[in-house]
């Protein structure tokens, strides 16, 4: 019996079609070095529990997970955005990822240290991130420092939509605080009322263009989303007027077609921004603090208590806000943990195989007896 997705050199089927779902070219290669036929190639557009709704710009149909990625980790587990294979309406393997947003899972903490201890994946193979903050009362810079140290970590792109900006009379000066903490990132004043920086918005969404926006719940992703469609796509509900609190009205992320040619994934509000990996992401985030560090006295001064420290003297002369160095020093004993503990679940897992290596070797000696 031969294989189905077995290539014939001599009819290799287009791939033009996937390409209307941000399939990128490097991962054409990668599939020809499988030697797999892209009919056997598809995009993950929902995921509910164990089933997966999957589309190769053609038609959708509905996958459950075989063989070993029944069982793989969390991080290994198809999410939405992912290129996989299938076969038979089982998706038998997922293709190498070109990034992965995720954070540290709610309720995975630490008792000691109050650290996320689980990774939860948000969203596959993104171009963007758009990270959306209300201009009421889910305006935080703090919170946005997060959430750009989050996306950086990533290593995905961020942009900044600032929503609801009918409802200030000067929204500008918002849009000057953001730009004053998120270095080199576009950010984008937006009403739905008036249409206001959908055109600016829309140049992220083109064709072949996969874009994720995470925020809290009523910070107007939904809304959003249905303006740049042109149509209400997706349930909006009202923020409490009374606690500032909106809700959940996106319960799953899902891969939304857009007309400008692009992907949009909506997720569900993020009430925790908990990081689960480290990377340049503070650096970048921080760049004002990185670029005062060089001019400490100590290489590796903390920016604590050491005399000659260049971002401590920005701190008292008012250059920097103090708010935004405590951010950062909580951002960094976060990612120190978590490299710590990376480093030492490699050493375990090295102690381990060498472990195994002794016992093998033990059990040969008594063999040989």
């Amino acid at each position: 019996m031969t294989n189905p997705c077995a290539t014939h050199p001599q009819r290799r089927n287009p791939l033009d079609h996937l390409f209307q779902l941000g399939w990128k070219k490097n991962t054409v290669l990668f599939l020809e070095d499988m030697a797999t036929e892209p009919h056997c190639v598809a995009r993950v557009i929902s995921v509910q529990r164990n089933l997966f709704l999957v589309s190769n710009a053609q038609e959708e149909w509905l996958c459950s997970a075989a063989g070993k990625l029944l069982h793989a980790k969390n991080a290994d587990f198809p999410v939405t955005g992912d290129w996989v294979l299938t076969h038979d309406k089982h998706i038998t393997a997922v293709l190498p990822r070109q990034n992965m947003l995720s954070r540290g899972e709610a309720g995975s903490h630490d008792r000691h240290s109050g650290i996320a201890q689980k990774t939860q994946p948000i969203a596959a193979n993104l171009d963007t991130v758009f990270i959306v903050s209300g201009l009421d009362r889910d305006f935080n810079l703090r919170r946005l420092e997060r959430y750009l140290t989050l996306v950086y970590n990533c290593g995905i792109n961020p942009v900044i939509i600032l929503t609801k900006a009918d409802l200030q009379n000067a929204p500008e000066n918002f849009q000057m605080e953001v730009e004053s903490i998120a270095f080199g990132v576009p950010v984008i004043l937006c009403s739905a009322k008036n249409m206001q920086g959908k055109e600016e918005v829309e140049q992220y969404i083109q064709r072949g263009q996969t874009v994720a926006m995470i925020g809290s719940s009523g910070a107007g992703k939904s809304t959003l989303a249905n303006m740049l469609y042109g149509k209400d796509i997706q349930i909006t509900a009202h923020v409490s007027e009374s606690v500032g609190k909106g809700r959940h009205t996106t319960t799953h992320r899902e891969l939304l077609k857009m007309p400008q040619g692009g992907m949009l994934i909506d997720n569900p509000g993020i009430r925790e921004i908990a990081f689960s990996e480290g990377g340049e992401g503070i650096q970048r985030s921080f760049e004002d603090i990185e670029q005062l560090a060089e001019y400490c006295r100590f290489a590796d001064c903390t920016h604590q208590t050491e005399p000659g420290c260049a971002v401590l003297r920005a701190v008292q002369n008012g250059e920097l806000p103090v708010e935004r160095l405590e951010s950062y020093h909580k951002m960094q004993r976060e990612l120190d943990y978590l490299e710590s503990r990376s480093t030492k679940s490699a050493d375990r897992i090295e102690k381990e195989r060498w472990k195994d290596v002794a016992l093998r070797i033990k059990d040969l000696k008594r063999r040989r007896r």
